[in-house]
């Protein structure tokens, strides 16, 4: 291998394993637009991380994320360390779509078609984003870091990822998403958290959701932040309150074209920072990064200004 070639990092598993196994003729036509290039396949959770940092620390100047939206999520925080410091940063983020999830795809116009995305892959664009840097606890109630460049939200998201892991998301991430949702919405109760942007003081929000949005869409294509910038140095953070199974069912279609912020539900603020905790500190308020679940409250959002390039 060598560290002048594009390093793909692969979910093998993306749309159902296709990507596995019609790898021999989908690396033929990435290297018929890309040129030589190296891979290596994601063997489970947190390894497209682990692959990006050690491709970035080996000098890697291009590590490409291959598939959903997860593998996307993991690959771009392999490009920090702990401390939210840049492994390597002369090295650019590409990506290149395959699979159920497309929602940091939708924010920045990526062509779904892989050839036409890796074609504009190699006119070498590059742009500067904000990276959003999560310190939460996971479930075992260790201490966590990570890193993410589209939405992380906590309250139904959570349970709504966990629902859809479970499935083979064989109707794809709309479906998956939206069905998860109602489902998750039928036994979900508003929780309570005490959230701060910014330093501020606190105070207490009845919630079903909060989005700490970077990217505008989430939840295979719902339009969440539809005002997010990835440049701007700013977290837009939507506040979604208590919502009945009728509510959803009638209005829940308002999210996917970015109408829903007039709902009386719901708030829109903007922040560099965000904290959030449990009201009640028994209680699990679960994450949601990306279509994951690192972890629960008590969380810290901080936007890390410009701090990734990104070739697409």
């Amino acid at each position: 291998m060598s560290a002048d070639r594009p390093l793909i990092i692969a979910n093998p598993q993306s749309a159902g394993g296709a990507l596995g196994r019609r790898w021999d003729d989908i690396s033929g036509t990435l290297t018929g637009i890309l040129g030589p290039l190296d891979h290596r396949f994601t063997t489970g959770p947190g390894d497209g991380a682990r692959q990006s940092r050690r491709a970035l620390t080996e000098g890697r100047e291009l590590v490409v994320a291959m598939g959903g939206d997860g593998t996307i999520s993991e690959v771009a925080d392999g490009f920090f360390d702990e401390q939210g410091e840049p492994v390597n940063d002369d090295a650019a983020l590409g990506v290149l779509p395959f699979g159920t999830g497309g929602d940091f795809i939708r924010t920045v116009r990526l062509p779904r078609k892989l050839e036409d995305a890796a074609r504009q892959l190699a006119a070498g664009r590059r742009r500067r984003i904000d990276v959003g840097r999560l310190t939460c606890v996971d479930d075992a109630g260790a201490p966590r870091t990570r890193h993410f460049i589209n939405i992380a939200s906590f309250g139904i998201g959570g349970l709504v990822d966990t629902l859809v892991n479970r499935g083979n998301k064989a109707l794809g991430g709309r479906l998956s998403f939206g069905l998860a949702t109602v489902r998750a919405t039928a036994t979900f109760r508003p929780q309570r958290a005490l959230i701060s942007l910014d330093g501020g003081p606190e105070r207490e929000v009845e919630l079903q959701n909060v989005a700490v949005a970077n990217g505008r869409y989430f939840g295979g294509g719902m339009k969440v932040a539809p005002e997010a910038e990835l440049d701007d140095g700013l977290f837009d953070v939507v506040t979604i309150g208590p919502m009945s199974l009728r509510d959803v069912l009638l209005r829940g279609h308002l999210i996917y074209r970015g109408a829903h912020l007039d709902l009386p539900q719901v708030s829109l603020a903007s922040a560099r920072r965000v904290e959030a905790r449990p009201v009640d500190p028994a209680e699990a308020i679960l994450l949601d990064v990306d279509g994951e679940t690192p972890g629960r409250l008590p969380a810290t959002f901080e936007v890390l200004p410009g701090a990734l390039t990104l070739g697409v």
